[in-house]
């Protein structure tokens, strides 16, 4: 299984390269899904460089970008990768860096290893349910990754990362700011008054609840099994949970891959 570990931190920083070299052209290639969302030349490369590495781990794999896979099929999978090989293309688009490469492994609907990679910042998120998480910084190529895992978590700082001055904060969606979020926000502030407000693209949004960043992310409008995959495995391996509105746990391989309404916190 640690093999596969690697196999995936490996491809989602190899996907990461794929996507910087279109990010720092001009040949972004935009067209549109058939639910009228961007898609890029990037996530097409990133997409055939993470099955290039996860392909020999035998381990079936729901990808964003891989073709459509009936529930029929999959619904008896013990495990799967969940990949989002973009996350965040419309802030990929706009050029603000706030867009990851996201590779989660499922087991028994849980996610239970989570890798996130932010290209522009050559930012490393991994999160091993029993292990931890932990962030790693400078992460450009391989040669910067170790076969062992412990020799990985030394590299990076464990999460989260306390700062006691910090105000209550919540984090929300930069594209996707719905009604019921801003309802649900302004709830927080009469519980908080200092509260602070913070806006991410893409899976960075857990990410900063996994950090130590902010304290709570509302997600009150659509999302994609894998665009949270990576992401919970990260948070609750630091510690946190992620759970819908009545409090049961986000599951995965479910018949709709739209989630539910969720909130996450730490």
């Amino acid at each position: 299984m640690i093999d596969n570990y690697f196999d995936a931190i490996k491809a989602a920083i190899e996907a990461g390269n794929e996507i910087l070299e279109v990010y720092n052209s001009d040949d972004f290639q935009v067209e549109k899904k058939g639910d009228d969302s961007p898609l890029t030349l990037a996530d097409r490369k990133a997409h055939l460089k993470i099955m290039e590495y996860l392909e020999k781990t035998d381990i079936p794999i729901l990808s964003e970008e891989g073709r459509a896979i009936a529930y029929e099929e999959r619904k008896d999978w013990k495990q799967l990768w969940i990949v989002d090989p973009l996350d965040g293309t419309k802030e990929f688009i706009k050029r603000n860096g706030d867009f990851t490469v996201n590779i989660a492994l499922i087991e028994s609907n849980q996610p239970v290893f989570g890798v996130i990679y932010v290209p522009v910042h050559k930012e490393l998120f991994v999160g091993i349910k029993g292990k931890g998480a932990y962030k790693l910084i400078d992460i450009s190529n391989l040669d910067n990754i170790s076969e062992s895992l412990n020799e990985i978590f030394q590299q990076g700082v464990k999460l989260p990362i306390t700062d006691s001055s910090r105000s209550f904060t919540v984090v929300a969606s930069r594209s996707h700011m719905s009604n019921e979020t801003k309802e649900y926000i302004d709830e927080l502030k009469e519980k908080h008054s200092n509260l602070q407000f913070s806006s991410r693209g893409s899976s960075l949004k857990l990410c900063a609840v996994a950090e130590g960043l902010a304290d709570i992310y509302p997600r009150f409008a659509p999302t994609m099994e894998w665009d949270t995959a990576a992401g919970q495995a990260i948070v609750e391996a630091m510690g946190g949970t992620v759970k819908l509105v009545s409090g049961e746990p986000l599951k995965y391989n479910r018949k709709e891959l739209l989630n539910p309404y969720f909130i996450v916190s730490r």
